[in-house]
This record gives C-alpha cells, structure tokens and sequence, in this order.
C-alpha cells in the first residue's frame, strides 16, 4: 500500500495514543487496547510522543564509557529490566544514540563516589556498580539489565540517563517509578527493607523534579517471573543539547532537593505491606526462601 495512504491511519493512531492518559498510579494501568496500540506503532509502551523536559543531572553522574547491558554488577535487589525507546516528536524511532543510565542500589547508594550512606561515609569510589551504556537499535531501544533502584533522603526513587547524538548530549532526565511498588519493596523485601532506622522522606507527590519532569516520566511497570520490566517512550528533539544542570534540584554537583515527609495516610493504594503479606506477594525472581 502506498505511503501516502498509510500515513494518515498512523498519524490518528499515533494521535490518540499521545492524548491518552498516562498511568503513574501503579501497576498495569494501561488497557490491553492502548498497548496493542502501540505495538502496532512498534512503540513498546503507550505513553508515547512526548519530548521530554530536562531535569537535572544530579551530582553522581560520571562518564565512563561502561558499554555493558547488565550494569547489576554485585548488587543485591528485585531484578529489573529497563528499556527506554528514543524517538522523534513523530514517534520515528531513532537507531545509534548513545543511551546512559546510572542510579543509586537498593541501600541508596551510588558508585564512584567516597561520601555514600546515610553517615556519608561509605566509599564506593572505586566501583562502577549500576551504571552503564548502550546505543539504540533499529526500533530505537537501548535495553539494561539492573535491579530496582532504592532511595536516599530528599528524593524519591529514580533512574537518571543522557541521551547523545553524535557526541552532542541532547536530552539528560530521570525516570520514576510507581509509589505503590516503591513503599511495597522498602517495607517487605529484603535488602531494601535493612536500612535500620531509617524511614523513606519523599515520596513521587513531593519530589520537586519528578514534578517538574512531568506524567510522561513514569516508566511502565509489568510483572515477569524473572523481573520487573520498565519501559519508557523517550520523546527527544535531535537539534537540541542539552542544559545540564537545570532543574528544580539545582545545579550538577549540588545537593539533592529537600523534601518534607507527607502528613496523614498515604495515597491510595499506596499503603504499607501488613505482618505477613511478604508471603503471599509474587516478588519478581525471587523464590518463597528468598
């Protein structure tokens, strides 16, 4: 079939796809009709179209040129698997751009720096753990094998990446995660719940950059036996480079933005995990003696 009658069906469909609501409540939100739809776009989840807002970097990123998939390392956490599609405002998938991903690990912590852990005194200076590098393929993925990422005071739980084309950083932002999983794992799932003391301060409601970044920052979350899978549709714009450092956390290299704790109940169907749920809650790769 020609072209030219082709595109309109796509453009509607493509349409409709990006005026849909994205799910950043929880697990699953989206209908099996808006995901068979975006199939058929060849777009691995729904909330797609959207070129991104900036947010900051943050002060752990580090170039190391880690070209690796499987950026685990020896960290212990719930296995995740991460895909993030670059596309075009059009939704035209973009092959070779340079993909970066780097987040802290189920304690809070980030590699490659000497004032790590709550008393800021852990050093993991020498270590690469949860970082790394990929370029995109023909359908636009770069896909990482990682774990859940955990959290640390005054932001809520986040994966940070760069986009580059040709060696030019075009896109540098964060992508969030749903509350609901989130408290779920901190609270009930080890190791993520061993941090004595201490209680979680910011949650997605109150974090000033996941604010700023937007709806379309929620990756898509979906049960598999082995992992999570989390995907995000990463709307760039090639003629742009990228503003680091701006953003509500302020300056690359500053501290993380502050937040206060939430007064009264959580969110719905955000509650904690009651005494004795672990065991009747299907966790990702692990085994019921896990």
């Amino acid at each position: 079939m020609p072209d030219f009658i082709e595109r309109p069906s796509r453009r509607a469909l493509l349409t409709g796809l990006a005026v849909s609501p994205i799910a950043v409540a929880g697990i699953g939100s989206f209908s099996g009709t808006a995901r068979a739809q975006a199939q058929s776009a060849g777009l691995i989840t729904p909330n797609v179209c959207m070129v991104m807002p900036e947010v900051t970097e943050g002060p752990y990123y580090l170039d190391e040129d880690l070209v690796r998939a499987d950026i685990t390392e020896d960290r212990e956490g719930v296995p995740m698997r991460l895909r993030l599609q670059v596309v075009t405002a059009d939704c035209t998938p973009v092959e070779g751009a340079r993909v970066d991903v780097w987040h802290c690990d189920a304690l809070g912590n980030y590699s490659g720096y000497a004032t790590q852990g709550s008393d800021g005194t852990n050093d993991t200076s020498d270590l690469t753990f949860l970082r790394g590098t990929q370029a995109t393929g023909t359908d636009g993925v770069a896909e990482f094998r990682t774990i859940y990422p955990g959290w640390y005071r005054g932001r809520t739980t986040h994966v940070h990446y760069k986009v580059f084309l040709d060696e030019r950083t075009v896109l540098t932002s964060q992508i969030f995660f749903p509350d609901a999983l989130s408290q779920y794992l901190f609270q009930s799932v080890s190791p993520y719940n061993e941090r004595s003391g201490a209680e979680r301060d910011t949650m997605n409601t109150n974090d000033g950059i996941a604010k700023q970044a937007g709806e379309g920052a929620y990756a898509s979350i979906r049960e598999q036996y082995e992992y999570y899978d989390a995907a995000l549709v990463v709307g760039i714009d090639p003629e742009a480079t990228s503003s680091e450092g701006m953003g509500a956390g302020g300056p690359a290299g500053g501290p993380p933005p502050s937040g206060e704790r939430p007064d009264g109940p959580p969110p719905d169907g955000m509650g904690g995990a009651q005494e004795g749920e672990a065991a009747e809650v299907f966790i990702p790769g692990r085994t019921a003696t896990d």
